[in-house]
């Protein structure tokens, strides 16, 4: 064995130990955030509940901290916003955490883990691509570690940016470390270099859009159904129901069910331009590698069919009669279409897009 394949092994073999120990500091992160809620469901803080049966004004208050019993808490300023029907008026949950110190400082502790394990899960794709002097994108085992980094990536811009996305936290770490255990488990492939038609520019274009479009939009489902909830929750409290005590717990800590609406649509309004460019990426890539633009392959299509499902939903939110629920039910038949697209067709449909397995 010469030296640059001595080299390669190694460099292969430090990715996989830096993805281990990637999902390794997830797990922890992931116990974190577990903290973090269950510290924060003891908070004695104003519940969302009283907001929505009237308890709970418009205006907003400075921040105030109170003793209940033992456990100090931070009585944050009622965020109103108006829900996506326009008939109701309903202050954003305090978090996570609940407004409970402990609770936040466990919140802290995991988004702090989350930095870590990106970074660690980020070299181990760039020590993937080193290790084969290319794109670490050319099958699927590749394209999942890069897919889980980037879209923790995304989250933590958006918390540098102080937006109020911690409540993405549990669910995120928790997918990405379902992504990695079947990356590493079953879709897992040695390193090796590319076939003749994956030897273009393109690939550094047309799939790291894709991948980037997936990271976000997963970002946008998991707003969206956590609308879904807390939307049926605003409703049965608004109509005299009384949720479970499990679910006011959880529900009442997340933003409104207007302010989740909102996030998941300028999410998806946001990287829909990209995913349209990714597209015309990849019929210009099909036009030098095949020599035809488009032919109807299984990826082009169902490629397609998710652009479509996206337009439609962000017609649907422009819709009278389509905003809410009947428009957050197209946007995840949308990102269904986008996980079929990856999953499904690379592993039961044979194309073009097959020459790199799994």
């Amino acid at each position: 064995m010469n030296l640059a394949a001595a080299t390669n092994e190694s460099l292969a073999h430090t990715s996989n130990v830096l993805i281990y120990s990637s999902m390794a500091v997830y797990t922890v992160a992931f116990f974190a955030h577990i903290a973090e809620w269950v510290l924060g469901s003891r908070s004695k803080v104003g519940r969302t509940a009283a907001a929505l049966s009237g308890a709970a004004g418009s205006s907003a208050a400075a921040p105030v901290v109170v003793q209940a019993g033992s456990t100090a808490v931070l009585e944050r300023p009622k965020v109103v916003t108006r829900a996506a029907a326009g008939t109701r008026d309903v202050p954003d949950g305090p978090g996570a955490a609940g407004g409970t110190f402990k609770g936040d400082l466990w919140g802290r502790i995991a988004v702090s883990l989350t930095v870590v394990a990106f970074v660690v899960e980020a070299g181990g794709v760039i020590t993937r691509a080193l290790s084969v002097q290319r794109a670490p994108w050319a099958n699927m085992y590749e394209f999942s570690i890069t897919f889980s980094t980037v879209a923790v990536g995304a989250y933590l811009v958006l918390l540098a940016l102080k937006k109020n996305v911690r409540w993405i936290g549990l669910p995120l770490v928790t997918t990405v470390l379902l992504d990695l255990g079947i990356a590493v488990t079953t879709l897992y492939t040695d390193s090796d270099q590319l076939v003749p038609a994956l030897h273009s520019y393109w690939l550094w274009i047309h799939v790291s859009t894709a991948i980037i479009c997936g990271a976000v939009f997963y970002l946008g489902a998991v707003g969206t159904v956590l609308y879904l909830f807390r939307d049926s929750y605003e409703n049965k409290i608004a109509s005299g129901g009384t949720p479970g005590k499990f679910a006011a717990s959880v529900m009442e800590r997340l933003p409104s069910a207007s302010s989740l609406d909102k996030f998941a649509y300028r999410i998806n309004a946001a990287v829909f331009p990209l995913w349209t460019f990714t597209i015309i990426a990849g019929a210009i890539w099909a036009g030098d590698a095949w020599g035809r633009y488009w032919g109807w392959d299984p990826k082009e299509v169902w490629s397609f069919i998710t652009w479509v499902a996206y337009a439609a939903y962000l017609h649907a939110r422009a819709t009278a009669g389509w905003k809410g629920r009947k428009a957050a039910y197209l946007a995840l038949v949308a990102f269904a279409c986008w996980l079929f697209n990856y999953y499904g067709v690379n592993i039961f449909v044979t194309g073009l897009h097959s020459y790199a397995g799994v």
